[in-house]
């Protein structure tokens, strides 16, 4: 009897064991954490998990939906979930399998901002002061931390995947910092080191164009950058370094210098290709027609471009053989196809001088023939200065008029109280220098000079008539004939103050003192005479006039010379 079983005793036994587990198994069951669990039905709304607790959880079947709202679950699949509630109203767990996820991904995450590893994501959006990135959970890139350089347009980004390092993580606040910055610089010095090991100078290398300036573009040569100044881009002349280049773009540059010391690198890319100018001499001989194109307009003349790198001057100087150019501007359009004659060619100094009034006959030549000295023409007044008139006697060709040529009177005339511009005029040539560009004409020369013979029309010691042309501090100036004045000295006057006892056009009478013809001045006096201070006078007119046995000498020379 002692060896059978009571059931009783069983019962209770298995009870307690049974109660223990129980109890045991819902310990081991807590809120908040992820279990595995197996899919064993997927429903219209819901998914039902078994993770092995003593009922089933329910997890709504829009979290195995994809974007194209498919469902990428199946029964019999195992995954991992989240634990938010062990009984509902239901009887029922309450699972979640996107908590689950994002509690593995922020774990990842850590673990990989603790190891400093790179993680992936896709840039979702701008956002103020940088890009949104999505790992799995939201984070945040600033824009400092996009490129190398700070960069204002950061919308290219959006909707491409990066690799990026995390450099600030707070799990408590949801707060994740990425940077691809920190990426490219370690990349980018990785690349500088195998770079400096093959850099010398003279080599070629090929960059990428990372920036542009005014003053040039700074080439990307392999983690360093190298300065390509814009004259060293090419050999023509350019503007602008946008002209040529473009952003990223690859090129083939030379390393002109290197400083190894402050990682210094000047490129050149027209030093690939050879000089233009080289040869430049042989291929356009001085005095050799060229065909080019207006490049630049100065105040002082026009650049030609005759092929990429070779430029030459025309100096206003030689643009017309008669108008007189101000601005290269006034003939000549920036893009204006030109020919011009090889002044001068300066190969090493790149210098090349150019003529275009030399495309055409020069009118000047042709004015020597047409107008031998001496010849009269006729011209309209085109100007009046204070030093003369210009005329145009020939299209574009202009004779200036010297005001000591307008009249024989030793006092030159104020031309603009004589003349104004449009007035026809006649006028003598008296000399064309086609060197100079000068047409010399005279007004005075179409009549004799009166001055010849001034002696014989006068008489010192005889009493003259005049007009009162000036009235001057020291004397009266008065016009005894065509052309011809006679001062009367304030020491020669009858009264104290000429200027208020005489007025200009008044006519007056004064006996003449003494004649200077070849210095153009007669000196007349308003005093009375004595006969005997007449008599004197007239002989030494007489005397003035008697030949010299040298004037003899010279005069029958000249006779001499002319038989």
């Amino acid at each position: 009897m002692s060896n059978q079983t009571n059931p009783n005793q069983t019962s209770v036994g298995s009870f307690e064991k049974l109660f223990l587990e129980s109890i045991s198994k819902e310990k081991q069951f807590q809120v908040g954490e992820i279990f595995t669990g197996t899919v064993i039905k997927v429903g219209r709304d819901y998914v039902t998990v078994d993770i092995g607790y003593k009922s089933e959880g329910l997890i709504p079947l829009s979290e195995f939906k994809n974007a194209d709202g498919e469902v990428t679950i199946e029964e019999g699949d195992t995954l991992d979930v989240f634990l938010e509630n062990i009984e509902n109203e239901d009887g029922l767990i309450t699972l979640s399998k996107e908590k689950a996820d994002k509690l593995k991904i922020w774990d990842e995450i850590a673990e990989a901002c603790e190891n400093a590893e790179v993680i992936e994501g896709k840039v979702v959006e701008r956002v103020k002061g940088g890009l949104s990135v999505d790992i799995g959970v939201k984070a945040f890139l600033p824009g400092s931390q996009v490129d190398l350089v700070p960069l204002r347009n950061l919308d290219s980004f959006v909707g491409n995947v990066y690799q990026f390092k995390i450099i600030k993580f707070n799990k408590l606040r949801g707060n994740i910092v990425l940077s691809r910055r920190a990426i490219l610089e370690a990349e980018r010095s990785e690349l500088r080191d195998k770079t400096l090991e093959v850099l010398e100078e003279g080599c070629v290398v090929e960059g990428i164009v990372k920036n542009i300036t005014d003053y040039g573009a700074f080439i990307d040569l392999g983690g360093i950058d190298g300065l390509l100044h814009i004259t060293d881009i090419s050999w023509k002349r350019i503007n602008n370094p946008s002209e040529i280049l473009n952003l990223s773009d690859r090129v083939q540059v030379k390393i002109l210098k290197y400083d190894k010391d402050k990682q210094r690198v000047s490129l050149g890319m027209k030093q690939i290709t050879e000089d233009p100018w080289k040869d430049a001499d042989l291929r356009y001989p001085k005095n050799s027609k060229i065909k080019g194109k207006v490049v630049n307009l100065t105040d002082y003349g026009a650049f030609i471009e005759i092929e990429d790198g070779v430029e030459g001057l025309i100096h206003v100087s030689e643009m017309s053989w008669t108008k007189r150019i101000k601005h290269p501007s006034a003939i000549l359009n920036l893009g204006d196809e030109v020919e011009a004659i090889v002044l001068e060619m300066d190969k090493e100094n790149r210098r090349m001088s150019l003529g275009l009034k030399q495309t055409q006959p020069n009118p000047w030549d042709v004015l020597v023939e047409k107008y031998p000295e001496g010849t009269k023409v006729k011209g309209t007044i085109r100007n009046v200065t204070d030093f003369g008139l210009f005329v145009e006697v020939e299209k574009d060709i202009d004779g200036l008029v010297h005001i000591s040529d307008l009249s024989w009177s030793s006092k030159p005339k104020n031309p603009h109280n004589h003349f104004k511009k449009g007035d026809e005029i006649e006028a003598i040539v008296l000399n064309v220098d086609p060197s100079a560009e000068k047409f010399s004409l005279g007004i005075k020369q179409l009549s004799e000079d009166p001055w010849k013979e001034i002696a014989s029309n006068f008489k010192i010691g005889e009493k003259v008539k005049g007009e009162i042309v000036k009235i001057t501090e020291f004397g009266i100036f008065l016009k005894v004939a065509q052309d011809v004045e006679g001062l009367i000295h304030n020491s020669e006057m009858t009264v104290d103050n000429p200027q208020e006892a005489f007025k200009e056009g008044q006519e007056i009478e004064a006996t003449l003192l003494s004649i200077d013809a070849e210095d153009r001045k007669l000196s007349l006096s308003m005093k009375e005479m004595t006969k005997e201070q007449r008599n004197q006078l007239s002989k030494k007119q007489s005397l003035q006039a008697t030949p010299t046995l040298g004037d003899l000498m010279a005069e029958k020379l000249k006779n001499n010379e002319e038989a």
